[in-house]
């Protein structure tokens, strides 16, 4: 459905089931169309309800890439990104082991996640990076640094929860009056203000529902004027 809206960059990771999601994105797209791009991370385990835990140690990140390519039944991942900073680990094994995997043709492209500025620019030293996926919402604006280093040297930034899980697209905010006035449900306006806010910004917004996710990409024809990017910033209603 994602495909057929327009999409052409799915983003997972093996963590998220775990392997769940990308076991049904393996079985829904391939083969995968020309266009489209299917990206995925690891370095991040899930070992049971809300239980996170890094480990970024280069044995298990060969490990958790071979998983992730059975399941999305590749040869290559497209955009294979480190989930997390493991803090038990040196970042430069971590970086330098999926550095190893794509010389050996088993990633196309290198990613990281969870980053502050200092560790983006060791990551850069090792490999090159094409994207950064870091927690950003208008609400929640606390790695503006990492998004103007992407700006400068040209890197995607990946936004997740770019909807606040879910809250900025709730009636009763700062988004009511514009919303009313383009008629456009509140999660599109949120996503829009990122779209403007950035060229180097790819917001991936979830969604459960059919409905949510034809209101997401719709967002992307959605052109805030000044004054309304303004005053969202702001904190205007």
């Amino acid at each position: 459905m994602r495909v057929e809206l327009g999409v052409n960059l799915i983003d997972t990771a093996d963590s998220y089931g775990p392997d769940v999601s990308e076991r049904l994105i393996g079985e829904a797209l391939h083969p995968y169309p020309e266009d489209v791009v299917v990206a995925t991370k690891g370095g991040l385990v899930r070992g049971g309800p809300h239980q996170w835990s890094a480990d970024c140690r280069p044995e298990h990140l060969r490990e958790a890439l071979e998983g992730s390519l059975a399941r999305l039944k590749v040869d290559r991942i497209d955009v294979y990104q480190l989930h997390t900073v493991d803090r038990e680990v040196p970042y430069e094994d971590s970086i330098g082991a999926l550095s190893d995997l794509q010389r050996e043709g088993k990633i196309r492209h290198i990613g990281v996640s969870n980053v502050n500025t200092e560790q983006l620019a060791r990551a850069r030293e090792i490999v090159d990076v094409v994207s950064v996926q870091n927690r950003y919402s208008l609400d929640d604006r606390g790695h503006e640094e990492v998004l103007e280093a992407c700006e400068r040297d040209d890197i995607a930034f990946i936004p997740y929860f770019p909807l606040a899980a879910g809250s900025l697209a709730q009636p009763g905010g700062r988004f009511d009056r514009i919303a009313e006035a383009r008629g456009a449900a509140h999660g599109q306006v949120a996503l829009a203000w990122l779209l403007r806010r950035s060229k180097s910004m790819l917001p991936i917004p979830g969604t459960s529902s059919r409905e949510h996710l034809e209101e997401n990409v719709a967002a992307g024809s959605l052109e805030l004027s000044d004054e309304e990017y303004e005053s969202l910033a702001q904190g205007a209603s």
